[in-house]
């Protein structure tokens, strides 16, 4: 019974962590490897939105199988006029070892400034067509 319990939960995944950043034109989402730096400058570019690039997802995972993986980015947004918008993006990950990893998957250049604001996000594990683990913004639906 215990090995059973074990091997259950020892074949999950999941999404630890997702952090959005803008970046600006030259692809950086700080000038500094400071946090208090990171910070400052996102909010400098949140104010400057003339200044960004795109917007990259920085993801920590857990997986305790290797394998090939898709990691998804799916954002809603909104245009001036209200009109909703939609865009997932994806990539896709082959993992050699049972660890936790960090991945970034990015939403930049002309399809990203023709976007709109990106009012919610969900960021997803996928394998052979099925979801095993979702972090997301709590505006998601």
């Amino acid at each position: 019974m215990i090995a059973t319990a074990f091997l259950t939960s020892a074949a999950e995944q999941r999404v630890i962590k997702a952090l959005p950043h803008l970046m600006d034109k030259e692809g950086r989402i700080a000038k500094s490897p400071s946090l208090f730096e990171r910070d400052a400058y996102q909010m400098w570019l949140r104010e400057n939105p003339d200044q960004q690039s795109g917007v990259r997802y920085d993801v920590l995972w857990q997986s305790y199988i290797s394998g090939e993986y898709t990691l998804k980015l799916e954002l809603l947004g909104r245009v001036e006029n209200g009109r909703a918008n939609a865009r997932t993006v994806e990539m896709k990950l082959d993992v050699k070892d049972r660890l936790r990893h960090w991945n970034h998957i990015k939403f930049e250049g002309e399809e990203f400034h023709g976007f709109g604001q990106i009012v919610a996000w969900r960021v997803s594990i996928w394998q052979d067509g099925e979801m095993l683990a979702k972090e997301q913004s709590f505006l998601w639906e």
